[in-house]
């Protein structure tokens, strides 16, 4: 999908209760009325959804919130304003745009979906073709609904092209979770399970589909439903496609993007001629995400977000080896990502003890996954480093969730075992044989924490399992801040909720 980077000032964005800045036409630029004739216009358009995943707010604010706001993730920026909102639960202004513009920026991708949905039906061209192209627009607007969701709750929903006189209201976050079940359900029939033309690398497949259609089952607590989705992914023709890797490290190196872990994956490469991270106001457009410069260790990056130091400790287990848990290296950047210690440790082309020696910074640790140390000794705010969304250990780990929420217990141990073997560990039906079903939850908590830490899954985990409180303040303890009723959902933009009468603000914000 690297060759998936086109913008169409058509759909360029949208808004709900917003007004014409403009009303002079420019006769240089396509106009909905002329744009939607031919299967390439419709190409154009879906290219131009998938457009909106490059905009800084999602490839870069977005995975910040839901990895930094968990209990894993802390935030020590000098920029008082962003801690207080990605880590301790304080947002005073809810028009503060590293939060807002993710509200905004996904409402522009769902507003470009809806465009494809509305006018692509009436286009003349091959039918197999437009349902691919079909597919690919439900599915990306549910997981704009999806990351809404999740994060905003009782948001507006949009499923036409907006248009300025549109104020609709608040949706409950269930609403919106089974809207995006609406969209997903639509999109798998549409969806090949593999694409044959190599320029579509990257786009979305029957496999992604399935796997978010589970996610959003299993955010609503509906394990059974889950379940078929699952085991097309596991038992059926999934299976067939996807895989682990043998090394765990190589889901996150440049050199080994879309392998066969990866079940959906964000495309991005580099572009020499950027000047921004928006996704219109580069002439070339933008190719890059920023996310590494902004979570990069001091010297490297700015450091706006990192992972507290608990988590390290879980990796308690050896492998059958006698070895640490090889994860901990792939994950992290800390005084010991190299077993031997500081000394050895190599941050960026420097050891970490002459980079940060015994100072304030000597015990701080950096989530490594996204970041670019494997190739280069610098990051900037195009790195071409693609954003692994799901993969399919999360997808296992998921199943063996399902399976044990069902009353198969037994039968969700395999999945786990896959999991656990690829980094070495014993398989858990040795080490832990017979669990009963809240044992092997509390298990497979810890087996997620530990496979999928700082890949923004954390917070939706905690928020599933009912675990968000206080109580997390043990390890987190901007948690004592966590208000019950308030803290679960971000503040929906002020400025939304003054432009559109029939909005409400999140309770108690």
């Amino acid at each position: 999908m690297k060759k998936i980077f086109i913008y169409i000032a058509i759909i360029g964005g949208g808004c709900f209760g917003c007004e014409d800045k403009l009303d002079i036409e420019n006769p240089n630029e396509p106009n909905v009325g002329l744009f939607w004739e031919t299967g390439e216009d419709a190409e154009k358009g879906v290219n131009a959804i998938y457009s909106t995943l490059h905009k800084g707010s999602i490839s870069r604010w977005m995975p910040m919130l839901y990895s930094t706001r968990a209990d894993i993730g802390e935030s020590r920026s000098p920029w008082t304003d962003l801690s207080n909102a990605l880590d301790k639960f304080i947002q005073p202004d809810y028009n503060f745009d590293p939060v807002s513009g993710v509200f905004a920026d996904n409402y522009v991708g769902i507003f470009r979906a809806n465009q494809v949905l509305d006018n692509v039906p009436g286009i003349d061209m091959e039918k197999s073709e437009k349902d691919v192209l079909l597919g690919q627009a439900y599915f990306l607007r549910a997981l704009f609904y999806y990351h809404l969701a999740t994060l905003y709750g009782n948001v507006p929903m949009l499923l036409k092209t907006s248009e300025p006189q549109d104020y609709p209201p608040n949706s409950t976050q269930a609403e919106v979770f089974e809207q995006i079940i609406s969209d997903l359900e639509l999109a798998v029939p549409m969806l090949p399970a593999r694409y044959a033309d190599a320029a579509d690398l990257g786009r979305v497949t029957k496999g992604a589909a399935y796997a978010l259609l589970a996610k959003a089952h299993m955010q609503l607590g509906q394990y059974q439903a889950a379940l078929p989705a699952l085991q097309w992914l596991v038992d059926g023709e999934g299976g067939d496609i996807y895989n682990l890797v043998a090394n765990y490290r190589d889901n996150f190196l440049i050199t080994t993007e879309n392998n066969v872990e990866s079940v959906f994956e964000w495309q991005f490469a580099e572009n020499p001629n950027e000047f921004t991270d928006n996704d219109i106001q580069t002439p070339n457009h933008n190719y890059g995400t920023s996310l590494a410069q902004f979570t990069a260790p001091v010297g490297i990056g700015w450091s706006d977000a990192e992972a507290r130091r608990w988590i390290i400790y879980e990796f308690d287990e050896l492998t059958v080896s006698g070895d640490r848990d090889p994860r901990v290296a792939a994950s992290f950047l800390f005084d010991s990502t190299d077993i031997n210690g500081p000394d050895a440790t190599m941050i960026y082309g420097q050891s970490f003890s002459s980079r940060y020696g015994t100072g304030p910074d000597s015990k701080r640790v950096w989530v490594r996954k996204f970041l670019n140390d494997h190739w280069k000794n610098q990051e900037g705010y195009r790195s071409p480093n693609n954003y692994r969304y799901i993969r399919y250990s999360d997808v296992l780990l998921m199943y063996a969730e399902c399976l044990n929420a069902t009353g198969s217990t037994a039968a969700a141990y395999p999945h786990v075992d896959r999991v656990r073997q690829r980094a070495g560990l014993q398989s858990l039906s040795v080490a832990r044989p017979g669990l009963n079903q809240a044992a092997f939850l509390e298990q497979l908590k810890h087996e997620r924490l530990l496979e999928l830490a700082g890949e923004g899954h954390r917070w939706n985990d905690l928020a599933r399992w009912g675990d968000l409180g206080p109580g997390l303040a043990v390890n987190d303890p901007a948690f004592a801040n966590f208000e019950v009723g308030k803290h679960e959902l971000l503040p929906i933009p002020q400025l939304d909720i003054d432009a559109n009468p029939n909005l409400e603000q999140n309770p108690k914000w």
